[in-house]
């Protein structure tokens, strides 16, 4: 049964009830706890434990709670349902040596899932997956039931919440957010995001409207994920009710997306360009900044003007977050709205990415439309369209999509292979193909400086995918 158990990008994600069952579950925890003891056999091992709102991952999170602390760990495992960052921060800010988070972050309904985070709070590296993955069914599961497990103070329920809400005021300019008079909206698609900005923003003068706030596992029958597709009534809202800034968080608040008046989408690439600016720009940060493989291209723009050290990843956020630890990094984020930030934990934050926004609109005096212009208007406009592609009958061959010399009458000038293949042209428009590390589809990724030719881009890269 464990070999159906396979970490992927960003932790493992399963069907619940066929594979993703509590039996499973349980043989993830064991094997989580035997590399506990491995890696840290000298240390007081305490882990924290979270969980979102998707169907049973509160029970899921206590199998794990209770097998951890049966292995001799003291664990600490949070009262409520919260954002997979709140954890990531609480690793940190509890000195635990790892944190367990269970979420299937974007995925539908029926998916759940088990993210581990080091003790840095950033995504678990491929070394340690792999050695969980060594360790399934090697020892047998060992438990304790959830009562004795907390009258005998081996587990501890924990609110993480507090000093999460307490460091989001602190990074940002509160007070001088609070005297602005933007009227917000934020769509947190029934994840575990909830209330956290209102809460952050309690008092000010902004107005704050919340969609989709509640509790639902199923996720009103779509995918919690912040892309244009599934944003029909925030981009709607937006642009009728007059809003100055629509926010969008995934099912586990690590990921955002944004609205500008008007309705117009802003994908995650564009926020992490504005994010980079304002950071550097309007706050005075320095170092460097982290794009992925599939990343555009006015990132490598912004980086040439302002002279900042430009990192280029596979994807995955795991890859920046190790990068954060090693480097100085003002800023680094993936396609998908994954964004991090200095002085914080190596980790992305989608209420944090927001809360910056706001504060870029409130120290530059301008509505969010504007920056866009103005970025655009300096380091180029590029269109970016992205494809989740079903094989079918077709397949994925690498060696195949190498071969090709031109796109749309423009020469490939270079290839890079290193996550998928990335064909680059003269014109700086690209392809690109990669399988997906936590679906079973390839992604397709395009970019160039018209919206036509970026979709045709994708139709070739759908052609290369057919027999």
């Amino acid at each position: 049964m464990s070999c159906e158990i396979k970490f992927g990008t960003d932790g493992w994600r399963a069907v619940i009830s066929d594979t993703f069952t509590f039996k499973n579950v349980a043989i993830v925890g064991q094997a989580i706890a035997e590399w506990i003891k491995e890696d840290f056999a000298t240390e007081h091992k305490r882990v924290s434990i979270a969980y979102d709102t998707r169907f049973l991952s509160g029970k899921y999170a206590e199998i794990v709670a209770c097998i951890l602390a049966q292995n001799g760990m003291e664990v600490l495992l949070s009262q409520e349902p919260i954002p997979t960052p709140a954890l990531s921060y609480g690793v940190v800010n509890t000195k635990s040596v790892c944190g367990v988070m269970i979420t299937a972050s974007h995925n539908p309904g029926e998916f759940n899932g088990i993210k581990i985070k080091n003790r840095q709070g950033g995504g678990a590296s491929k070394d340690i997956t792999n050695k969980v993955e060594s360790f399934f069914e090697r020892t047998p599961v060992q438990t304790i039931k959830l009562k004795d497990a907390l009258s005998a103070n081996k587990i501890k329920m924990h609110d993480f919440k507090a000093v999460y809400l307490k460091f989001m005021k602190s990074y940002v300019d509160l007070a001088k957010i609070k005297k602005a008079k933007f009227k917000i909206i934020q769509d947190v698609m029934h994840g575990s995001g909830r209330r956290i900005l209102e809460e952050v923003l309690k008092g000010s003068q902004l107005r704050v409207t919340l969609m989709r706030a509640d509790i639902n596992p199923s996720f009103g029958g779509t995918k919690p994920e912040p892309i244009a597709e599934y944003l029909p009534e925030l981009l709607s809202r937006v642009k009728k009710e007059k809003f100055d800034l629509g926010l969008v968080l995934d099912g586990d608040a690590d990921r955002i997306a944004a609205v500008a008046p008007g309705g117009e989408f802003i994908s995650p690439q564009k926020i992490l360009g504005l994010i980079i600016l304002h950071l550097a720009r309007n706050r005075g940060r320095k170092g460097g900044i982290v794009k992925t493989t599939c990343g555009t291209v006015m990132l490598d723009n912004i980086a040439k003007k302002l002279n900042l050290k430009l990192y280029e990843t596979p994807v995955g956020f795991k890859y920046i977050s190790d990068l954060m630890v090693s480097e100085e990094i003002i800023a680094g984020g993936e396609e998908a709205g994954g964004i991090g930030v200095q002085d914080y934990i190596p980790e992305r934050d989608g209420t944090l990415a927001g809360l910056l926004l706001l504060e870029m609109m409130v120290f530059q005096k301008k509505n969010i439309k504007k920056l866009l212009d103005d970025m655009e208007k300096e380091f180029g406009r590029y269109y970016y369209e992205r494809a989740d592609l079903a094989l079918g009958d077709g397949k994925y061959d690498p060696e195949k999509i190498k071969q090709v010399k031109e796109l749309l009458g423009k020469k490939v000038v270079e290839i890079k292979d290193f996550d998928g293949v990335k064909l680059i042209c003269e014109d700086q428009s690209w392809l690109m193909l990669r399988p997906s590390g936590t679906e079973p589809l390839v992604r397709a990724y395009s970019e160039s400086k018209s919206l036509k030719k970026s979709k045709d881009l994708l139709k070739i890269g759908e052609g290369l995918l057919k027999n």
